[in-house]
């Protein structure tokens, strides 16, 4: 990790990224701080949890706050804590950074550009997926339509996946950032506990394989996290709404919860760099998604 320069001022503040589902915001932030620590696939939603990343410059600290995508017409109780996760991370920030995918503004980009520019701080828009552009000569005039779209606003074009144009945009906020000392250690790259990760690579597993098979309700409980001396043993639980979300998770003869947990399992153990024991079982939990009692906890956790 880099660290600062004698006699050169330490910049640190919290970014708050915001953007519709699937455009590339967790991927960004994993690209940023250099490991997998937001979830993604290629379905929207992926996000439920608003993560810390935190990235080191040499002279600058820059603490990113991951946030769910926004749901313009939100149908389920978790469909609305999720937004209140974005306006909450908006509150109290001293930057930030919209993402949006470059081949395409749509109607959501316009309600989330509207909080970018009630914004009270430096405002920046990520331009992603330039990689997927083909003619890069396009890129001009989309770039004065949004210059003129939203004054103010610095607007940088990125690929998150490849990496292009990432390095630029962190330099860019980190010298908009108030000045003062760094608030995490520099080997510390985000606030979530590896109980709260084991979880979140579990439910990604699940969001991967199924595809559109699997609505959105599920959620995962990790009810056992043991450091023991040969390896870590997780045991978690699998919540779906109804018996049919079940019988799609647990597959034929229990295949498909099997290939789950496998691919779990060496994303763990890639994560924790030991050997992993995880155990999975499914549970029907009807009504979750609307049930106060357990989106109290999973507002509580995603603090």
């Amino acid at each position: 990790m880099s660290t600062s320069r004698p006699g050169s001022v330490t910049r640190c503040g919290h970014v708050a990224v915001i953007g519709r589902p699937n455009v590339g915001k967790s991927t960004l932030v994993n690209r940023i701080i250099g490991q997998k620590i937001s979830i993604t696939s290629r379905k929207p939603q992926t996000t439920r949890y608003q993560v810390l990343g935190i990235a080191n410059t040499a002279n600058a600290q820059v603490i990113f706050a991951d946030t769910p995508g926004w749901q313009a017409r939100p149908r389920t109780q978790l469909d609305k804590l999720m937004n209140r996760q974005i306006d909450a991370a908006i509150a109290g920030m001293d930057a930030v950074m919209m993402v949006v995918d470059a081949r395409s503004w749509k109607p959501e980009d316009d309600a989330i550009a509207e909080q970018l520019l009630a914004a009270p701080c430096p405002r920046f828009l990520a331009l992603n997926k330039i990689d997927q552009i083909k003619d890069k000569s396009a890129l001009l005039p989309l770039l004065a339509e949004l210059g003129a779209k939203l004054p103010d606003v610095e607007i940088v074009p990125i690929s998150a996946l490849k990496g292009s144009g990432v390095e630029h945009l962190v330099e860019a906020i980190a010298a908009k950032l108030p000045e003062g000392d760094r608030l995490y250690p520099d080997d510390q790259i985000t606030n979530r506990s590896e109980r709260f990760l084991a979880a979140e690579l579990i439910r990604e597993q699940i969001m991967r394989q199924l595809g559109d098979e699997l609505p959105y309700a599920v959620n995962v409980v990790i009810t056992k996290f043991e450091d023991r001396p040969e390896r870590t043993h997780i045991e978690a639980e699998i919540w779906v709404e109804k018996s049919g979300q079940k019988a799609i998770v647990i597959g034929r003869g229990g295949a498909r919860l099997k290939e789950i947990g496998t691919s779990a399992r060496i994303a763990l153990e890639r994560m924790l760099d030991r050997p992993v024991f995880l155990g999975t079982q499914v549970r029907q939990q009807e009504g979750w998604t609307d049930d106060p009692r357990v989106l109290t906890r999973i507002e509580r956790d995603s603090l």
